[in-house]
């Protein structure tokens, strides 16, 4: 089952929607953008001293970086667990969650536990190897639990489960 299978260092957990976007992204510099860099970088060297030209110094530097993405995006695409299963266990908390939080003040959070290569904190999409994350995994609707916040450290109760968004009202 996928839910007890440990997060572990080597191998990455990750969405199938995840895994779409830096399948993408090394597609677009593999396909769009390092070809068309790799042309500005030719033109720039046909005009002559590249010791002082800017635009051929610039243009390297462009393809260093775009090699080293490329590297990282295809090591880590090869060391990815897709989950695209949902749990059988849906009151639970495990990886690709969204947790329905309410502090003691009445303040509600939504939050969804995703891969570290996802994490978009404006929509609420947190590191399973986060602290948050981590102390929400395995509880279920009426725990209450301690979350680690930048802010300090806060009590909250787990008001929902769900592995669809969660839309607050």
């Amino acid at each position: 089952m996928q839910e007890e299978r440990p997060i572990s260092d080597s191998k990455r957990h990750i969405t199938p929607e995840g895994a779409k976007k830096l399948r993408g992204e090394l597609n677009y510099l593999w396909q769009t953008k390092r070809p068309d860099v790799t042309r500005k970088v030719s033109a720039a060297a046909a005009l002559g001293d590249r010791s002082e030209n800017a635009e051929y110094i610039y243009g390297k530097k462009q393809l260093r970086e775009i090699d080293s993405r490329i590297r990282y995006l295809t090591k880590t695409l090869d060391n990815l667990i897709i989950v695209d299963k949902i749990p059988d266990d849906r009151d639970c908390i495990y990886f690709g969650a969204w947790v329905h939080l309410e502090d003691q003040n009445g303040e509600e959070y939504v939050y969804r536990i995703i891969g570290a290569d996802e994490i978009d904190l404006k929509q609420g999409w947190i590191s399973v190897n986060s602290p948050m994350a981590r102390s929400l995994l395995k509880k279920r609707a009426g725990d209450e639990v301690v979350v680690p916040r930048p802010i300090g450290d806060a009590e909250m109760t787990v008001v929902d489960v769900r592995y669809e968004p969660i839309v607050l009202g």
